[in-house]
């Protein structure tokens, strides 16, 4: 340990390593969350640039009471989120790519805007977006887009 010491570069990038290395510990435990509808959102505009269409069709209609936010902190009390009192809306949808069939479902809360309510229908046909990666993760309805007809 003393030889170590002896030479004053090594010492200081020690001393460098260890305030990174605590730096990246307390990043990791005090960084923002990111709120799930901001991840939602980023999720939608992604398979809307990259996805490809395919021909589905509506499945199910439901509406859901709003639920309360699960709130974990790890350390303090931060100020919690106003929560979000308006119902969920869910789209369930099916669609088929080289042979397989997907069943899947899209809160579209937020999106009234691109969907007329009385106009949709179970069984309804319908343009679903999908990852040509990952085809069961696919959206119905986008910030600016829409697959209802």
């Amino acid at each position: 340990m003393k030889t170590w010491f002896a030479d004053w570069k090594v010492a200081l990038a020690m001393g460098a390593a260890a305030v990174a290395a605590i730096a990246m510990v307390a990043y990791a435990f005090f960084r923002p969350e990111e709120a799930p509808e901001d991840i939602e959102r980023k999720r939608r505009l992604q398979l809307n640039q990259i996805g490809r269409i395919a021909e589905g069709q509506v499945v199910e209609l439901v509406e859901h009471p709003p639920e309360e936010p699960l709130v974990k902190r790890m350390f303090g009390s931060r100020a919690r989120p106003v929560p979000d009192t308006r119902p969920r809306h869910l789209v369930s949808y099916s669609y088929a790519i080289s042979g397989v069939t997907y069943h899947t479902a899209q809160d579209i809360t937020g999106l009234e805007g691109q969907i007329r309510f009385e106009r949709l229908v179970t069984g309804q046909p319908a343009s679903i977006k999908y990852d040509p990666a990952n085809p069961s993760d696919s959206i119905i309805v986008a910030d600016d887009w829409s697959g209802l007809r």
